[in-house]
């Protein structure tokens, strides 16, 4: 039927609120766009943007009331389909209102009394005519019958909506009982049921009732009473309506022509008052003009107050600022006076010091970014800052003057003081900390020269280290020739060879000797104390230091004795500086250079007289030099200048060790005795006692210089050892395997634990094994040449063993002479080769194995000749036989 609602969007709408309790009364397709205004309508109507939207119309019974609540759902198209957007109350409907100048009639509000202010009212548009008339049906019907107020309706013909709602009711079933005013087509709705509603009642939306309220229907009762109308009459009933409205419009006009004198008297008026609106207009204007120009000035007058304000605040803070400048551009008379003439006495280092602390920060004050930029052109701090730096120059050169003089003088107390120094009987280190309490009350002066003019440090450092650098030599020198003179010594003879025997037979440690405990309590007492005067001159010169770190002189493996000193031990650990930067490393290094320099020369008479008294105690010398040198000697543990003065020392003590080397090289060389007269030659057990020594007294770096003094001296022994045995090299087996086993005999205990030694005992060793075989060749062919070479010359012979006693002199006769010239008497031929033995040996303790390696030696070329002859001469027999010549030998 046409008009009716959509089954389809009803069905939809249904579907959305399915799982509420509210029911869908109809549903209707329009489109939304945003008013147009009263003024611009025909403008904006042109440009408004439809959204077309779908209004619902939802009804739920209420319980206590039995009442329904009816709702209007504006439902907009999502991507997951319907969605409700906004809902109205119908109880909130106040007005329906068509849009102005709409002929149609398909554009209308909907105003509430509950809408906020300002908000505006959205324009719904309908598709159609049928439409529109559904839902203002729907919503006046629904009204009506729930005791809600009619909302207003405006700009609808509400005789139009009437018919249609009659043309549009819903016929009832056959025989079906009138349950009211007819239906309109797709307004009905079931609603209630269930559980509290009982059957479904069904409601309707009649034209009479939804239109007109009852004054209105009485009325149009009794018009439609005085005519009598048939069914499908109404349109002529329309018709006639239309005609007698034509006809008050007509009897209204012709009213209105015949009061023409009134309205020409209207007319008057109202040019009268159009012309009093175009005077009042003028005056208006004028006013208006005035005002601007009074708004102007008051605009003006306003920006000048305003400028005067912030002008007066300017000027407050240029006076504040300006203050505050002359505050700091101001010198105090008591400071200036002080800086530029005051005394530097200790007493009057307070003030001094208060004078140069605010002359810094007077100059700090006017520079950036104490000062800002702006100030930094003005004249005043221009000149201000002259004046400061005139201040400055001569307060620096002032108080550089007097420290120079008195740094230069500073250690001539001490100098003077003889009790100060080391005595006959009273070994003391030096004691320095007047000299520090003199040099502290300064202090304070020497940071504040570094601040203002960095440039006056260096000369002040020169002064002060020569003076101490002359107060650190006259101590060292004094205490050197204490050491000496306390030190109990005994001499040693110029020979290496002599004064031996008693050093190398103690079984403990290292043991130093006078000399050599006078050398490291000389380290102990002044290295210490180099390396405090070191840190304090770097703290005391202001020198930008790095933290401390520590050294370990306890890594010093060194037995100190102090029975006869009272120099103190040498400490735990020694706190050591170290500059920042390059130059400031550079300066420090020089400094420190200067205060030792010159002091190495006590240090290495101090050596030199400990390795003239006894030269091998340099090993132990050098030992020390070396763990003091790693331990305050290293870029991170000290200074340039005391390596330097370590290193002075350890090259001492090398080169005396080398001296003393060289000289013992050279007596081994000068040896030059006969060989029948050797025997064992003198340095073999001499140089024994040496090396004990040596192991005795070596520690640390000193290895490398043992071990190399040992191959000196063993590789010179050994060359020596053959060129005398080259001279007589009949004699040379016997001596060079006595001198061999009296090295192997005498170095044995040492070759177990000195590796250097290891090499030379093994080369002792194969010397030895190769010396007695040729002696042991030697006194077998000196016995029994003749029958061994004959086995040669067998041997030598390209025949079989069957031909051979056909062969030129290898008969039988030639054998059996030969066997009876060399083995007759071949007991005693044994026991005189036995005696030609011990009667060569020197050592009876080498003959027993130099007999035993003779025998084996002996048998086994024996043996080889009875196994030779045996094929060659297999008639003769050897006598005596090789058993019954071992058996011959044990008799020996």
């Amino acid at each position: 039927m046409a008009g009716a609602a959509d089954g389809g969007l009803v069905a939809a709408v249904e579907a959305l609120f399915a799982a509420s309790e509210s029911s869908v009364v109809t549903a209707v397709r329009l489109a939304k766009s945003a008013p147009a205004s009263a003024w611009n309508l025909s403008v904006r109507r042109n440009r408004v943007t439809s959204k077309p939207r779908v209004l619902a119309v939802t009804a739920k019974r209420s319980p206590a009331t039995q009442r329904f609540k009816v709702n209007l759902h504006v439902i907009k198209q999502s991507n997951a389909g319907l969605q409700v957007s906004k809902t109205y109350k119908l109880k909130h409907l106040v007005k329906i209102e068509a849009l102005p100048g709409d002929a149609a009639a398909l554009s209308f509000f909907l105003r509430f009394d509950n809408a906020k202010p300002g908000i505006p009212v959205p324009q719904w548009t309908a598709r159609t005519p049928d439409d529109r008339n559904l839902l203002v049906v729907t919503l006046l019907r629904l009204c009506r019958e729930n005791g809600l107020k009619l909302p207003v309706v405006v700009g609808l013909d509400v005789v139009e909506m009437a018919l249609w709602a009659q043309a549009h009711a819903a016929p009832l079933p056959a025989g079906a009982p009138e349950l009211g005013p007819p239906m309109v087509a797709g307004v009905g709705v079931a609603v209630g049921g269930g559980a509290e509603g009982g059957a479904a009642a069904l409601v309707g939306v009649g034209p009479a009732e939804a239109l007109v309220s009852a004054e209105e229907e009485a009325g149009m009762a009794a018009l439609l009473g005085s005519y009598t109308l048939g069914i499908g009459q109404a349109e002529a009933f329309s018709e006639r309506l239309r005609r007698e409205l034509a006809a008050l419009e007509a009897a209204n006009v012709h009213a209105i022509l015949e009061s023409e004198p009134l309205v020409d008297a209207v007319l008057a008026a109202l040019d009268e008052a159009a012309g009093r609106a175009d005077d009042m207009d003028e005056t208006l204007a004028v006013f208006n003009t005035k005002l601007r120009h009074m708004r102007e000035d008051i605009e003006a007058i306003e920006l000048r107050n305003n400028r005067l304000e912030q002008q007066a605040e300017n000027n407050g803070a240029l006076l504040a600022e300006l203050a505050a400048l002359l505050a700091r551009l101001r010198v105090p008379p008591e400071f200036s006076s002080l800086l530029l003439g005051g005394p530097f006495e200790e007493p009057c280092m307070a003030q001094n010091m208060e004078a140069a602390r605010w002359l810094t920060q007077a100059r700090a004050a006017l520079e950036p970014p104490a000062l800002p930029a702006q100030y930094a052109g003005m004249q005043a701090v221009r000149e201000k800052r002259a004046e400061l730096e005139r201040l400055r120059s001569t307060w620096v050169r002032r108080a550089t003057d007097f420290l120079r003089t008195y740094l230069a003088a500073i250690a001539d107390p001490l100098l003077a003081n003889r009790a100060a120094f080391s005595q006959r009987g009273a070994l003391k280190r030096p004691d320095h900390s007047e000299l520090r309490y003199r040099c502290r009350a300064y202090a304070p002066l020497l940071q504040h020269l570094k601040e203002l003019d960095p440039a006056c440090l260096p000369p002040l450092r020169q002064a002060y280290c020569h003076s101490l650098n002359s107060l650190l030599r006259r101590e060292a020198r004094a205490f050197a020739e204490e050491l000496r003179a306390s030190s109990k010594l005994v001499r040693t003879t110029n020979s290496w060879l002599e004064n031996l025997a008693g050093a190398a037979n103690g079984t403990g440690g290292p043991a130093l000797s006078p000399a050599g405990e006078a050398y490291t309590t000389m380290l102990r007492t002044f290295v210490p104390l180099i390396v405090d005067e070191s840190n304090f001159f770097a703290g005391f010169m202001c020198f930008d230091v790095e933290a401390p770190s520590r050294t370990r002189s306890d890594s010093l493996n060194i037995d100190l004795s102090d029975d006869e000193t009272d120099a103190p031990a040498a400490p735990d650990g020694k706190t050591v500086v170290v500059a920042r930067g390059v130059a400031e490393q550079a300066a420090l290094a020089a400094g420190q250079g200067a205060l030792v320099a010159g002091l190495s020369e006590d240090f290495v008479g101090l050596v030199d007289w400990a390795c003239r008294l006894d030269a091998v105690q340099a090993i132990t010398l050098d030992g020390i030099t070396e763990a003091w040198l790693a331990s305050h000697g290293t870029a991170d543990h000290g200074s340039p200048a005391i390596a330097q003065l370590l290193a002075d020392c350890a090259d001492r003590i090398r080169a005396s060790w080398a001296k003393f080397i060289e000289e013992v090289t050279h007596q081994i060389e000068r040896y030059d005795k006969g060989l029948k007269q050797a025997g064992v030659l003198p340095y073999i057990p001499r140089f024994a006692l040496l090396a004990g020594r040596m192991e005795q007294l070596v520690q640390g770096g000193a290895r490398d210089a043992v071990d190399g003094a040992y191959e000196r001296l063993v590789g010179t022994m050994f060359a020596v050892l053959h060129r005398i045995a080259a001279a007589d090299p009949k004699h040379a087996p016997i001596l060079l395997l006595e001198n061999y086993a009296a090295f192997q005999n005498s170095t044995f205990d040492l070759a177990n634990s000195v590796p250097a030694l290891a090499v030379f005992y093994q080369q002792a060793s194969d010397a030895y094994e190769q010396a007695c075989a040729d002696y042991v060749h030697a006194a077998i062919a000196y016995q029994f040449g003749k029958l061994f070479q004959f086995g040669e010359r067998i041997k030598a012979l390209d025949v079989r063993p069957e031909e051979v006693p056909f062969s030129p002199g290898f008969s039988k006769a030639d054998l059996r002479k030969l066997l009876k010239s060399t083995l007759a008497g071949v007991e005693k031929q044994l026991g005189g080769m036995y005696k030609r033995m011990a009667k060569h040996l020197t050592a009876d303790d080498l003959l027993p194995s130099l007999w035993d390696k003779a025998k084996e030696e002996f048998l086994a070329q024996y043996e080889d000749l009875e196994a030779l002859l045996a094929q060659c001469y297999p008639s003769e027999q050897l006598s005596p036989s090789s058993p019954e010549m071992r058996e011959l030998f044990r008799t020996v």
